[in-house]
């Protein structure tokens, strides 16, 4: 499932000669995948899409025609256009996989003017009627295809998939890795690896694979999330400055966070386990937690507690249940103030950026044939970023390195700076990351808080389903804050500031209660 473009073993390269080929590049973990405890189907090679069994290469999906046959190259039939076929039935499976009928050229690097040790075609399959393809054929010849290397899918066993990642391109022409349209805990797409071929804007019509029996057999067990933890679970480290550490829910709910109510003057102390917390609904101003009224009190629980920290499991099938998706989640009682870098003056913006209950959080991608990590999501405030596993600082084996930003906590995959909403004036909002010395090992300090795979197995705290704000609205006027923190800059540049600051999220700004896991969009769909 790599985006990598593997030509057929027959096929010469048209790269400079001496580079390596993708196959001799890929990447490898740090340490060894960890022994499996046993269960029903997660990490045993191949996955059963609804009585298609496929198997992961090395870049693709591939299916096996005779399941009863070990899994070697001879069980193997390759679906993705990139890859030899090794049988030559014309209808496997009871009728699920077929010859293409023909291949149509999409392009060649006929047209490129640069040294080439050969030139590359990529080829189109037109399939069968009831049947998609869902990949390209890739050749250094002119001559079609023989349609015995590839097999097509039949139409109730595919999904659409469209662009994800670009490739490479060239006058009009660009290849993309492609992705399931439909990506959540329920959409069925798998997908295949392969590329899409698109030449001035008009994608080849191909298809993904598709979970068509909803089948989550290949889902981690209990004993197997464990063990995922133990091998992946990623550092945290907090900025050298940051005052304002994360902490467990039950801590900051014990040490005087407080349940308000519209309406009503009399917040009320809230239950350990937050079962006094109204359940269900919508964040509709009703309800909104916040910090203890005793000043003292107030900016001890803003600190938080590293030693009473903890880390919040949702555990859920993404891709057709093809991979597993661990969100870890982090609570912080209270994000410090914002800093915007304009031009060559750093300046604090008050008010700005303040909020109480901010939740952030890393989702681990995992491999379901193999329990491999394929890449880790970084959440940033209301957006995020993929990395791939090849791109991770790891330490200790296979765990990935997150930084937490100074004050705003949004999590990065170095550290450094990075500008929020830069401007061509220079400015935006600062997000400064740095390896310090207080850092949290979220495999030490996790908790499973929901995995609806396992049915009742998981039993979700009362706290999850509070659907209201984690803390209160603030009002205050953009403008005047800017101007109370930014006399000595020049009008254009202080209406630049202002449109920056206007741009952010209002939950970012404080100006809207941050709230909890299960209200955010990717619990049941995808990352974005």
């Amino acid at each position: 499932m790599g985006n990598c473009i593997a030509l057929p073993a027959a096929a010469a390269s048209f790269t400079k000669k001496g580079g390596a080929l993708p196959i001799e590049t890929i990447f490898k973990l740090p340490s060894p995948l960890p022994s499996w405890p046993s269960g029903e189907g997660f990490a045993l090679g191949s996955i059963d899409l609804g009585g298609l069994e496929v198997c992961q290469g090395s870049s693709c999906l591939v299916a096996i025609a005779n399941p009863t046959t070990s899994l070697s190259l001879d069980g193997f039939l390759w679906l993705n256009a990139m890859w030899m076929a090794t049988l030559e039935e014309d209808d496997i499976g009871g009728g699920m996989l077929r010859k293409p009928v023909d291949f149509t050229l999409v392009w060649s690097s006929e047209s490129l003017k640069i040294k080439q040790d050969g030139m590359g075609y990529i080829w189109a399959p037109t399939p069968p009627q009831g049947f998609v393809a869902v990949g390209h054929m890739v050749t250094s010849s002119p001559e079609k295809p023989s349609v015995d290397e590839i097999r097509c899918v039949r139409a109730d066993l595919a999904d659409t998939c469209e662009n994800d990642t670009v490739i490479w391109g060239s006058s009009g022409f660009n290849v993309y890795s492609s992705r399931p349209t439909c990506r959540g805990t329920q959409a069925l797409g798998v997908g295949a690896g392969t590329i899409i071929a698109e030449v001035n804007g008009v994608p080849s019509p191909l298809g993904c694979l598709r979970n068509k029996d909803s089948n989550l057999s290949c889902m981690p067990n209990l004993a197997q999330i464990q063990v995922l933890m133990q091998a992946y679970a990623p550092w945290i480290y907090f900025h050298p400055n940051d005052a304002y550490l994360s902490s467990s829910v039950t801590w900051f709910f014990n040490n005087g966070a407080l349940l308000y109510k519209q309406g009503d003057p009399t917040p009320n102390p809230i239950d350990p386990t937050g079962s006094n917390l109204p359940q269900g609904g919508s964040n509709d101003g009703a309800y909104w937690l916040d910090l203890p009224r005793d000043d003292g009190a107030k900016e001890r629980v803003k600190k938080g507690d590293l030693q009473n920290s903890a880390c919040y499991l949702h555990v859920k099938p993404i891709l057709g249940a093809s991979f597993t998706d661990i969100d870890i989640w982090v609570f912080y009682p209270f994000n410090g103030a914002a800093k915007a870098k304009v031009a060559l003056v750093n300046l604090s913006l008050g008010r700005i950026g303040e909020l109480v209950g901010d939740w952030e959080h890393v989702t681990l991608r995992i491999s379901n044939f193999n329990g491999e990590l394929w890449k880790v999501y970084f959440s940033e405030h209301s957006s995020g970023i993929w990395v791939n596993a090849s791109e991770l600082e790891f330490q200790g084996g296979n765990k990935a390195v997150t930084y937490s930003s100074l004050h705003g906590h949004a999590f990065y995959p170095q550290p450094g700076l990075v500008l929020q909403g830069s401007t061509k004036f220079g400015i935006g909002i600062r997000n400064d990351t740095a390896k310090g010395k207080l850092s949290l090992d979220t495999g030490m300090s996790f908790l499973l808080i929901a995995a609806e795979h396992l049915g009742s197995i998981v039993v979700e705290p009362p706290w999850l389903n509070y659907a209201r704000g984690w803390g209160p609205k603030i009002d205050y006027d953009i403008g005047q804050e800017i101007d109370k923190v930014a006399k000595v800059l020049p009008a254009e540049l202080k209406s630049a500031l202002k449109d920056v600051v206007k741009g952010l999220p209002k939950e970012v700004l404080g100006e809207k209660g941050p709230t909890g896991p299960k209200m955010k969009r990717n619990w049941e769909g995808d990352e974005v």
